[in-house]
């Protein structure tokens, strides 16, 4: 098939095959053969799996506990959880894989089967169809490894790019096609049945294209394994480490589940503190302070000021600056914090544990003993979040007119794409962690960094198609590749 759009090919459409003919006497003929092979594949397997399941629960019950610990990859003691949505993966791997005796590395590690499997065949020997001894072998022999979706079709078929060995398949996949999309990655086991590929079984979760700089750092390493050997990793590689796959799956899905981590530009988690200190004069401790302000002249500072009947200063707010930002090149500035004088109390506040510590040495440094400290407070994002007041209708709605404002004003929305289309083309330049602090410039010169790279904007896409910034405004990402040297996208 040529085209994988998602839209449903009607009979008497062109076929997508690109010959030129109706669907309907060209392919559909072939296509209604493959998914009725598939059907039966598909409830065969289920049979086996539903008989594999009720063997295995008669003769290894007790040691299903064991199980569950060993495909966590843990030594604490983890009680099996039934209910887990980790079920549709771990059942395959203790139905066809797991065995307490078999070494973690080593040839032994690729031995065939698991122990459900080895005692299931013995006793079921001369009941196994030819269909079912298919099923165990593509389910003991074919590795369980990370899958890029090329295409989807959804409620038909998934194309998948094996990312460690870079094996392509066409599955029929009838629930799975309609939960991913180009780019998302599958951890699972593809069988090859003829006529028809399937996915044996797939884990619950979609890993999202950002996430692929993990996967290549596995393939890398698995590369490093054999690099001897003068050859690519083959399937066989893939049994073989199958515990080494399996926890770079569980480290990032661990990572999935884990809560946002706020950070300001440093990379410093984000941690609001407030200092107070006592204080003998605003005026003396605001030209002592005043340099903290880069970028701003004393005049420019003094703009804002209260000052007494008898001209001295009463009160003053400016932000502590620094020239630049690492991260950001485009921009001049960096606030690093806000620092507030009233009469004889100062408060300084800062959104880092790590900032408060310096603003407070600076604080001390610069006004000695005329500066008393007298308290620090310090809350969490969440801290905020559970104290702030609910976002009233009124809010939204004053929002929401704000925005249609924006897009009534051309050269509002205009100057605000500018500036949005200027931060985006600023990433290439940019030490990006994912590319192991690397800019993304740096990083398409070499194979593997410019696969990561075409994730990560893969991913950044996707965000910006949601809704990510403000008015509808969608940066434009060809300009983006065209400065990488990167072929444009499939529009």
């Amino acid at each position: 098939m040529v085209s994988h759009g998602n839209g449903k090919v009607g009979r008497n459409d062109p076929c997508p095959c690109g010959s030129g003919r109706k669907y309907k006497r060209c392919c559909l003929e072939r296509q209604s053969a493959t998914f009725s092979a598939w059907a039966q594949q598909r409830n065969a397997s289920d049979e086996l799996t539903r008989d594999m399941m009720g063997f295995a629960a008669r003769r290894l019950g007790d040691q299903i506990d064991m199980a569950w610990q060993d495909f966590n990859l843990t030594d604490l003691p983890v009680p099996y959880d039934p209910s887990s949505h980790e079920q549709q993966i771990f059942m395959p791997y203790f139905l066809f894989h797991w065995d307490p005796q078999r070494p973690r590395t080593g040839k032994k590690a690729s031995r065939r089967g698991g122990m459900v499997t080895r005692w299931y065949e013995l006793e079921r020997a001369g009941r196994l169809s030819d269909m079912d001894r298919l099923f165990l072998e593509q389910a003991t022999t074919q590795p369980l490894s990370f899958h890029e979706v090329l295409w989807s079709e959804p409620g038909e078929r998934i194309g998948l790019r094996d990312i460690l060995i870079g094996s392509e398949a066409e599955v029929i996949e009838r629930s799975g096609s309609r939960m991913v999309q180009k780019g998302d990655i599958v951890y699972g086991q593809v069988w090859n049945l003829k006529p028809t590929s399937i996915l044996g079984c797939m884990a619950p979760i979609c890993i999202p294209p950002s996430w692929k700089g993990e996967v290549i750092a596995l393939r890398k390493k698995l590369r490093r394994k054999i690099a001897k050997q003068s050859r690519d990793l083959i399937a066989d590689d893939l049994v073989r480490h199958a515990d080494e796959i399996r926890l770079t799956y569980l480290t990032i899905r661990e990572g999935l589940n884990r809560p946002p981590q706020f950070a300001n530009t440093d990379g410093d988690p984000l941690v609001f503190h407030a200092m107070k200190f006592r204080i003998e004069s605003p005026g003396k401790t605001f030209e002592a302070l005043a340099p903290l302000a880069f970028g701003q002249t004393k005049e420019e500072l003094l703009r804002d000021a209260k000052f007494t009947k008898d001209g001295a200063l009463r009160s003053i707010a400016f932000d502590w600056r620094k020239g630049g930002n690492a991260k950001i090149p485009s921009w001049d500035n960096t606030v690093l914090g806000n620092i507030k004088i009233s009469g004889r109390s100062l408060i300084a506040e800062v959104n880092s544990e790590n900032r408060a510590k310096r603003l407070r040495a600076e604080i001390e440094k610069r006004l000695g003993s005329s500066a008393e400290h007298q308290s620090t407070s310090a809350q969490t994002v969440d801290d905020m979040l559970a104290k702030a007041p609910k976002r009233t209708k009124a809010q939204a709605k004053e929002d929401d007119e704000f925005e249609q404002a924006l897009l009534r004003d051309p050269e509002a929305k205009t100057r605000l794409q500018q500036i949005i289309q200027k931060q985006v083309e600023d990433w290439v330049n940019l030490k990006v962690p994912a590319l192991g602090g690397r800019t993304p410039l740096q990083a398409v010169r070499d194979p593997d960094g410019k696969e990561i790279v075409e994730s990560l904007l893969l991913d950044w896409e996707r965000r910006a198609d949601e809704g990510v910034y403000q008015a509808g405004i969608r940066p434009d990402f060809g300009a983006v590749r065209k400065l990488l040297n990167l072929t444009p996208t499939a529009s």
